[in-house]
């Protein structure tokens, strides 16, 4: 580790220092927020390349984005002639090194997985143009650990956008011990011009969003597990008592129980207090595979071409009604 910390980085004049560099945005991962994140950069006119290791998810990235884009063009918020022009700007690969080639900007948007983003970031470092910035869409990850796997840690910068990214408007932003002040400004500034707002926020734990998200939901859990309400009433209770838009045990499925459980124990470890610590529910769910809507069921059940909110049978007890 103290080896790639001692290498000489990329000098300051060679790195990208304004938006008008940055034609090219290679976006690692096409799952549901990378292909998110390739949507709005295609949408706003950047070569994009999305790089996946398997051309099923790739294809099937591709065509998620275009039937969001179908959505927008229904809306009247975007025109065919828009949404063909911003579908030509995707390429896709499934080599790293070919999609890498001619990156002004690198987003990682894989699995919220400590080991695997650092992998990554190895090979993005040796592989992508000297003078690229290197950004990770992680939503709780040490940027400045991510960094220290690099020889160009000045040029590390969180962009965690959020879910669904083409209608979410924020980008959190978040800036590692080392990343440099101008690559901090360049995000901000290009955040700004793909039509997001971004928040600027120091790197501990979390950070901002899943600081104070994830511990409610965690607490949501506790309460259910310790049998103080059911599900529909903890949700109900915070979208109507607290104008939230979605209850936490919902939220929790849409984001995924095994992402959800990552960022408790991210946070858990981070900051070594047991306030943070998953709860055992959650913890259980997740091993047992019930990871919510992108399995089927986690609190709620989710059948395909169904909007309706149907309760698991694992917590439909009739007790919570008189």
């Amino acid at each position: 580790m103290s080896e790639i910390l001692t290498k000489e980085t990329v000098e300051a004049d060679t790195v990208i220092s304004s938006i008008q560099q940055i034609k090219t945005v290679s976006v690692i991962g096409a799952g549901t927020m990378g292909n998110g994140i390739v949507h709005v950069f295609a949408q706003n006119g950047y070569d994009v390349h999305m790089i996946d290791i398997a051309q099923t998810a790739l294809d099937k990235a591709l065509a998620n984005v275009s039937k969001n884009m179908d959505r927008q063009v229904t809306k009247g918020s975007l025109t065919e002639d828009q949404k063909s022009a911003a579908l030509a700007k995707i390429a896709t690969y499934t080599d790293l090194a070919e999609g890498l080639k001619g990156a002004d900007l690198v987003i990682e948007a894989a699995t919220e997985n400590i080991d695997l983003k650092m992998r990554i970031f190895q090979d993005i470092d040796r592989l992508a143009p000297a003078h690229a910035i290197l950004a990770t869409n992680t939503s709780s990850i040490s940027i400045t650990r991510i960094a220290s796997h690099t020889t160009r840690p000045a040029q590390v910068v969180g962009m965690h956008f959020m879910n669904p990214v083409p209608v979410m408007k924020l980008v959190e932003i978040i800036a590692g011990y080392a990343t440099d002040k101008s690559v901090t400004k360049v995000i901000y500034d290009l955040t700004e011009h793909i039509g997001k707002v971004p928040c600027v926020v120091n790197d501990y734990p979390g950070f901002i969003a899943n600081r104070i998200l994830m511990p409610m939901i965690n607490e949501a859990i506790s309460s259910l597990q310790e049998g103080v309400a059911g599900v529909e009433e903890i949700d109900t209770i915070m979208k109507l008592g607290m104008a939230h838009p979605m209850g936490p045990l919902q939220l929790a499925d849409f984001i995924g129980l095994d992402t959800c459980l990552s960022i408790m124990n991210v946070l858990h470890m981070g900051f070594g207090n047991q306030k943070y610590a998953p709860a055992t529910l959650l913890a259980n769910m997740v091993q047992a595979g019930y990871l919510g809507a992108k399995s089927g069921e986690g609190f709620y059940k989710y059948t395909p071409g169904s909007k309706e909110l149907v309760i698991s049978d694992r917590f439909a007890d009739k007790k919570w009604r008189p």
